[in-house]
């Protein structure tokens, strides 16, 4: 058996339906075997993109998504994405090609020391020198790509090797339990959360994942806390649920801050400091709030989050046995606070949801994309000013619905992570919603849409800007330069590539041309203007202000 192929069988053996990339020159005996599999080549037009799409594979599914580059330019193409599924704990296995280990007539053309270049950002990166090593590499790969904390590996399948001939067979999955949190943690939990009188939950990214999700929505429908989310933790509890108390979506200043504030033992399910704090500890709280990390690992102490009590384990069966101590609701708890905050906090969220205004208001597109999205649909956001908008004021029904990345945070991972989110529910209404900066770091995927026979929706947010910086350039009271930029004709852009294009005009033509876009075959890319006027006032004044006088 050539060594390709008994790698590509070790992949079929861990259930790979994918592979994402752009093969070389390094990578021919690797493709002519995937060629002859039943995992299907997705061919990208950039090596980031691919990892994008792997990644978001991992987040939706749980399983490692695979993405395929060359030696060299291709392997370095995939640094971002490596960083990108290593924070935000996504479970993705890179493959890059490399030159002939044994004997090569290249001298160093294009060699790169991949393997080490991965060392800080992967959990598992090797080198395979050998057929005989293949089964093993591969299986430990995946496993810790999926082992918690989810995360990225590497593997580098030199040409010659790739070619060698021999005798293998892949290594099959083992069974394995996960890890059950100590008696005694969930006990001490559980005294703490009994003796508080207004005890607060908040859900994280960890809550997005396995089997987390049902077990967090009995937790609260049975016991009764309130909760709030981090903005990779939406969508874990339907957000129309009377217990919630909405996203830590700023770091500081806003309503939920003040039931933060207000709340005596803070219960911080599947939330690290990898992911934006949403609270910051500080050493002079000990005793006046108790902070219970529950989490597949360890908490990570940092100057801003230090936890009394650790449950550390299977986050689901934590929450469980969590569940099964209390029973229900304590009398002498008191949610009165909480409740006084949540209606002001409703009240803020419908301002300006109506507005006329044109380039539109961030809080109108949020709506209208909200109001015509199904809710079982999927919103994938890049990363710009509008994921501060989306974050606070889009309402998530379902787990991983509105897909965000709030640890590396990168621009450009909008579009490929809407195309592999639609690889993964073909069935299901997908839109990516991407600023224009972000858009035009990987627009090129529009061809890998099209040429995929897609139904997407891409929207652009334009403001001819990078938004998000020129907001924090305002609040420095700095001067605004150096943001600004051009754009090309976006509809004509996206028809050079086959897609259908749209430019709005006006606020009331949004809403009913989303409608047909979704329900209209093929890839649309709507040109939206938007209007970023009111940044700095009501983020970082209006809504201060008004949270300041509860």
């Amino acid at each position: 058996m050539k060594a390709s192929d008994l790698f590509v069988k070790s992949l079929e053996a861990e259930g790979v339906e994918y592979v994402f990339g752009i093969p070389g020159e390094e990578n021919l005996d690797l493709l002519e075997s995937l060629r002859r599999s039943k995992i299907r080549l997705i061919l990208t037009r950039h090596e980031q993109a691919a990892g994008f799409m792997a990644a978001t594979y991992g987040r939706l599914t749980g399983r490692t998504g695979v993405c395929l580059a060359t030696l060299g330019p291709g392997a370095t193409n995939f640094v971002t994405a490596a960083a990108y599924a290593q924070l935000g704990g996504m479970p993705m296995l890179m493959v890059t090609g490399q030159k002939p280990i044994k004997s090569s007539k290249q001298g160093h053309f294009q060699i790169v020391d991949v393997v080490r270049m991965m060392e800080p950002l992967t959990k598992y990166t090797r080198q395979i020198v050998s057929i005989a090593n293949i089964p093993a590499a591969v299986r430990e790969a995946v496993r810790q790509a999926e082992e918690e904390r989810p995360g990225a590996t590497h593997l580098e399948l030199p040409e010659d090797v790739a070619h060698e001939e021999g005798d293998g067979h892949p290594i099959p999955k083992s069974f394995s339990r996960r890890p059950v949190a100590e008696e005694k943690a969930v006990a001490r939990a559980v005294e703490a959360i009994t003796k508080a009188k207004h005890p607060l939950l908040m859900i994280g990214a960890g809550g997005n994942r396995k089997t987390t999700t049902k077990m967090l929505r009995e937790f609260v429908d049975q016991i009764g806390i309130p909760f709030f989310t981090t903005q990779m933790g939406k969508g874990v509890i339907d957000e129309s649920h009377p217990m919630w108390l909405g996203n830590a979506t700023l770091s500081d200043g806003d309503f939920v801050h003040r039931a933060i504030d207000h709340a005596d033992c803070i219960i911080n399910v599947g939330h690290d400091v990898i992911e934006k704090p949403p609270f910051f500890m500080r050493s002079g709280d000990a005793g006046e709030k108790t902070v219970i990390h529950v989490n597949f690992l360890g908490a990570e102490v940092d100057t801003v989050y230090f936890p009394q009590i650790e449950v550390v384990g299977d986050i689901a069966n934590a929450v469980w046995q969590l569940k099964e101590s209390l029973k229900e609701r304590q009398e002498h708890w008191d949610f009165t606070r909480f409740k006084e905050i949540k209606q002001h906090f409703e009240e803020h969220l419908v301002k300006g949801q109506h507005d006329d205004r044109f380039p539109m208001y961030p809080v109108r597109i949020v709506n209208d994309v909200y109001e015509t999205t199904p809710v079982d649909g999927i919103v994938c956001l890049d990363n710009g000013m509008y994921k501060i908008w989306f974050a606070r004021y889009y309402r998530a029904h379902e787990p991983n619905s509105l897909l965000l990345d709030n640890a590396l945070a990168s621009m450009g991972a909008g579009l490929p992570s809407a195309i592999a989110t639609k690889i993964v529910h073909p069935d299901r209404k997908v839109m990516a919603v991407c600023g224009d900066g972000g858009f035009m770091m990987n627009s090129q995927e529009l061809e890998t849409a099209v040429r995929l026979k897609l139904d997407l929706v891409v929207l652009i947010l334009r403001d001819d800007a990078f938004g998000m910086i020129r907001w924090k350039q305002e609040n420095m009271n700095f001067p605004d330069y150096g943001m600004t930029l051009r754009n090309p004709d976006f509809v004509a852009y996206a028809e050079s590539y086959g897609a259908k294009g749209h430019r709005i005009e006006s606020a009331a033509e949004f809403a009913p041309l989303l409608r047909e876009c979704f329900t209209t075959p093929g890839v649309h890319v709507i040109d939206l203007p938007i209007d970023y006027s009111d940044n700095e006032r009501v983020l970082n004044r209006e809504i201060k202000r008004l949270s300041a006088q509860l």
